[in-house]
């Protein structure tokens, strides 16, 4: 599987100028939705981008290694597609994954939770609640 495809790529990479135009002319920085949810079918870990950095590798999120202590970062798209797992699996990408929450929300979820893949549970029960359509469901 293509763990970034060109569509993605290139709304990542517009969030990324988005920040960077703000960040220039001082003026109040976007939060975006993420875009691209990755994650480990072995374990918790879990990585939600917004942003690309020019070079194409570098995706900017929120970044959860199973541990309880998810946190915003930097990560390497070429990092993680070079992990080997057990049983010839790799990292792999939730190609049904939507969300209607800024990253904001996710990273203030998934701190009180302990990780994003509780925060993307209560955030499902918080949509609902509120009815907001699940878009990644039927």
């Amino acid at each position: 599987m293509i763990l970034l495809p060109d569509d993605l790529r290139v709304i990542l990479r517009a969030y990324a100028e988005a920040h960077l135009a703000a960040q220039r002319s001082h003026a109040a920085e976007p939060d975006p939705v993420p875009v691209l949810k990755l994650f480990n079918p072995l374990s918790a870990a879990t990585w939600l981008a917004t942003e690309i950095d020019v070079d194409g590798d570098t995706l900017f999120g929120l970044a959860d290694l199973g541990f309880g202590c998810p946190e915003l970062g930097s990560f390497s798209i070429a990092e993680l597609a070079s992990v080997r797992l057990r049983y010839g699996l790799l990292i792999e990408r939730d190609t049904a994954f939507r969300t209607p929450f800024a990253l904001s929300v996710w990273t203030q979820w998934s701190s009180h939770a302990g990780s994003i893949l509780w925060a993307e549970t209560l955030l499902r029960r918080v949509a609902l609640a509120r009815g907001i359509p699940d878009p990644s469901g039927p």
